[in-house]
């Protein structure tokens, strides 16, 4: 770990400065990070990483525009550019084919891989994975409504976990420190969608026709009590890819490779191996 929590080593691809993590040896895996102040790939996978590393060759960056990233502010941020930064990464680590582990946002550029480009996935493994519409929830919301402060930062992570203990001083202190990076808000909500100031904002994922073309074994993995992302989307993910199982964590919200972290290793361990 360098001195700076979350920095790891550089390439470049698609463009962009991209900050990232490569641990172990074997069978390719990526961890793809969610959205949100502060968010890299390092502050979403750090308590698994090290571990999927010990049987499998693990790959953590921090997608355009997030995390220790470069973010462009003449770039176009859409599906279509982080998929192609996704396969930037592959090509520069000379890896043909990987697995994908997604959460959240990470799950949905996993989706948009296996759309586009199916050749280069192995398996997926979706977390609290948005698909098809619904209603932007409160937390989903709080990410665009986040001004860098310890008390706001606090306020927007109690919205992910069922179980608040899990939140730590550390974990607020980690997640504010990168969120006050300049620049680091406004990009952000360049990123995701603007909450409507009159009625309810419309959260768009790909839709059910489309995953239903998804090839790659899928492991879809949501918490019951996930505020972020109904648990609707990853029925509807689970229903919709011809080769899905689903697994449902009762008392567990959307982090759940933090909240159900022993369960999180065994299932995907298995599933990839």
């Amino acid at each position: 770990m360098t001195e700076q929590a979350g920095v790891g080593k550089e390439i470049f691809a698609a463009e962009h400065r991209t900050n990232y993590f490569d641990l172990g040896e074997g069978k390719p895996v990526f961890l793809l990070h969610g959205s949100g102040p502060g968010v890299s790939g390092w502050s979403n996978w750090k308590g698994v990483m090290n571990e999927l590393s010990q049987s499998f060759r693990v790959v953590v960056p921090d997608i355009a525009g997030f995390g220790f990233t470069e973010f462009k502010e003449d770039s176009k941020y859409d599906i279509k550019l982080w998929v192609r930064h996704l396969t930037g990464i592959m090509d520069a680590l000379q890896i043909e084919k990987a697995s994908f582990v997604g959460n959240s946002f990470g799950g949905a550029i996993s989706l948009g891989l296996a759309v586009f480009d199916p050749s280069r996935v192995e398996r997926l493994v979706l977390l609290g994975t948005p698909a098809g519409e619904f209603e932007q929830t409160a937390g989903l919301r709080s990410a665009w409504e986040y001004e860098p402060s310890l008390a706001n930062m606090e306020e927007t992570m109690r919205l992910f976990p069922y179980d608040q203990s899990i939140i730590t001083e550390q974990m607020i202190r980690d997640r504010y420190t990168a969120s006050a990076r300049p620049g680091a808000q406004d990009a952000l909500r360049k990123l995701i969608p603007k909450p409507s100031e009159e009625g309810p904002t419309i959260v768009r994922g790909f839709p059910e026709a489309v995953v239903a073309k998804i090839t790659a074994p899928t492991l879809v993995l949501h918490g019951r009590e996930d505020r972020v992302v109904p648990p609707a989307c990853g029925q509807l993910l689970a229903r919709a890819i011809p080769q899905a199982d689903l697994h449902l964590f009762g008392h567990c919200g959307h982090w759940v490779q933090t909240e159900r972290r022993a369960d999180f290793l065994h299932l995907v361990q298995n599933f990839l191996a």
